[in-house]
């Protein structure tokens, strides 16, 4: 085969690797829907229902254990609950003899994570629980295991075939009881009435902090904030333009109430015709601005600026004029 340089050959994937990757994605797919087909059992459901008003009306955390995969699983879980106003944390079972068990008090409840419920690393955490009275939930398989037998009541996810060929390696089980934690947090976060602004309040940095931002979060206020009266020459509106170098100002009436703006379009709009810089800007400020609440989202002053083709809108509560928002600082927020 001769190529052309810098060309790229995609080759096909053999049959027997796309064979068994399908077979991983088709299996995965089934252990979900295995899942869903238990939320139609009464008696899962009301499982479920007893385990998600337990947490809720705990005081304290939810102490979730597992081994292996399983454990894995449960600190993602746990980084889930925590995100979405849960206060959760991990207690690896191994070290839970050695000294973190203390971390688990009489408020909190005690969620364990294990496939076949077998898993001789819990039974240190079991025998705690039962001595101070701290209720212990499990989720298995197993309804018959260890683990099951020494809860205060057992939470049975399918035993669904896994992906390994050779069925050994945690796949679609993991996969399940991944979907499980989700639909549990979801359920949580539902019940409680967890907002965007709990979310942002949780998730200050990065995209998602950013996306949650409100208007106030990142508008210009106070003595920032360009402002002249309609009787104001041009010249002085030119003036206080040059002072905040956001390309406007806003036209305020005697109480404060926004009646119109005056941008550097306007401005040189104005002096391409015969005009003297000692007229009052409210013969020549347009009217009825682009505004925006405070408690809106900056993500929606962005798309505000982007569809009207402007830099600079005016942040309005109520007829008050209370700030100033320009397309340069939603972006160096990170707001996109």
């Amino acid at each position: 085969m001769t190529t052309r340089p810098g060309e790229i050959i995609t080759l096909p994937l053999r049959t027997s690797t796309k064979s068994v990757a399908a077979r991983a994605v088709a299996l995965a797919g089934e252990g979900i829907a295995a899942l869903k087909a238990c939320f139609d059992d009464p008696g899962f459901c009301s499982d479920f229902d007893r385990l998600v008003r337990l947490i809720a009306g705990s005081r304290g955390r939810v102490i979730l254990a597992g081994m292996g995969k399983s454990g894995i699983i449960a600190r993602k879980i746990t980084a889930t609950l925590t995100s979405t106003g849960v206060p959760a944390t991990f207690l690896h079972p191994a070290e839970a003899g050695h000294g973190d068990m203390g971390m688990i008090t009489r408020d909190d409840v005690v969620l364990v994570i294990s496939h076949s419920g077998e898993s001789s690393e819990l039974a240190a955490i079991f025998s705690y629980c039962k001595r101070f009275a701290i209720p212990i939930v499990t989720i298995t398989t197993q309804a018959g295991s260890t683990a099951a037998r020494a809860a205060d009541f057992h939470i049975r996810l399918p035993d669904v075939r896994e992906a390994c060929p050779i069925q050994l390696s945690p796949t679609t089980s993991t996969t399940v009881q991944l979907v499980f934690g989700d639909a549990l947090a979801m359920t949580l976060m539902a019940d409680c009435g967890f907002s965007a602004d709990d979310f942002h309040r949780l998730h200050p940095n990065g995209r998602l902090g950013a996306r949650l931002l409100k208007v106030r979060d990142v508008m210009a206020h106070g003595a920032d904030v360009p402002r002249v009266t309609p009787d104001a020459s041009l010249l002085d509106a030119t003036i206080e333009m040059t002072r905040t170098r956001l390309g406007g100002t806003a036209v305020v009436d005697s109480d404060g109430r926004l009646i119109g703006a005056f941008t550097d379009g306007d401005l040189r709009r104005t002096v391409t015709v015969e005009r003297t810089l000692t007229d009052p800007v409210g013969q020549y400020m347009s009217r009825s601005p682009l505004c925006i609440g405070p408690a809106e989202l900056a993500s929606e002053a962005v798309r505000l600026m982007h569809e009207s083709n402007v830099m600079l809108l005016f942040v309005r509560e109520g007829e008050q004029l209370v700030g100033v928002v320009h397309m340069h600082d939603v972006l160096r927020a990170g707001v996109v």
